[in-house]
Parts: structure tokens; sequence; C-alpha cells
């Protein structure tokens, strides 16, 4: 649907790039490849990006680096913009119902980078997670969405010692329990 209402494929990669996960950084040359695009194209769309400041950017020896703008007014809209389209919404709603003592939900893989993908990889981290009902819910998601989704279970321990060893740009906290851990 997104498709209909932005017609550049450019713009909407550096969308899901920049705005799926505000930890992403990227600069010009990085995202020609990454995107297979010419530099032309992608230049053209990060000033347009920059000009509205949506962008920010900031010189990192000899490469200017894009990030997004969190503090644009436009900014919330935008990401949940790109998580309904993306579907993860959906997954997140039917995961974290009657599932067990689910505490926080990541989102990793090629989405947590900012780059659009066939494939949505989940981390749940929980006690108590019922596996069988974690499968209904995840095939039911993948038929709403179109999309694999590949699950993680942690226990908050293994995560928290795993947590640690991973990039900020890799990962990204998508919802967390309103509950004190002591109550779950």
């Amino acid at each position: 649907m997104l498709e209909t209402l932005i017609t550049s494929k450019t713009r909407i990669k550096l969308l899901t790039k920049f705005f799926l996960n505000p930890q992403a950084k990227a600069y010009l040359r990085g995202l020609e490849e990454t995107f297979g695009e010419s530099s032309n194209a992608v230049r053209l769309e990060l000033n347009r990006f920059e000009n509205a400041g949506l962008l920010s950017s900031a010189m990192e020896g000899n490469r200017k680096v894009y990030t997004a703008n969190t503090k644009h007014p436009l900014y919330p809209d935008i990401h949940n913009i790109l998580r309904k389209h993306l579907g993860i919404d959906h997954v997140i709603e039917e995961v974290t119902k009657k599932l067990g003592q689910i505490e926080q939900v990541w989102l990793s893989g090629d989405f947590a980078k900012g780059n659009d993908s066939t494939t949505i990889d989940l981390l749940l981290v929980g006690k108590a997670i019922d596996q069988d009902y974690l499968e209904q819910l995840r095939n039911k998601a993948t038929s709403l969405i179109s999309r694999t989704i590949q699950l993680t279970l942690f226990t908050p321990d293994t995560f928290a010692e795993m947590r640690n060893k991973i990039k900020s740009t890799e990962i990204f906290l998508l919802w967390e329990s309103k509950l004190p851990n002591t109550l779950l």
C-alpha cells in the first residue's frame, strides 16, 4: 500500500532504513550499494529529506553520515506508518496476547538495520512462554502480513547477557511490558 502513496522506490527504501530504527546510520555510497541504486537517485532523495528536516547529517572523517531526525514532529507518525506497512504491529499485537510472561519484543535482522526483507526477525524475552500457542500465532500473523516471521525466545537472564554484545543498530526494542518484572 505504501507504494501507492509514495511512487519512488528509493524514497521508500530510505524511509525504511532511517525511520524504522532510529539508531540507523548510513552514508551515500553505502546506501547506493545496499539499495542497488545509482548514487544520483540516492543523493537526490537524501537531499530532499535533509532539506525537509527529516534527516540529520554529520561528517565522520570524509563521509557525510545520515540519521533520522527523531525530534522532527513527523518522526513518530512516519515510524508508525512503516510499522503498519511492514505488518510488525499485527505481529506484536498477536504475540503479546495470552502468550505467557512476555517482558520485551525486539526487532533484529534486516529490518532492525533498516533494510526491507521478506522475513521479520523477532526476539521474545520472557518466562513460561507457551510455545505451541506461539507457533499458532506465528502462522496466523504470517498469513496476515505475507512475510515470514522468525522468532527467537530468551529468558530475561540469557537476554541480558547477550544484549551487551549486540550493536544498537542491529536490534531495536518494539514493545515492553508495562508490568514490573516482579509481577510477571
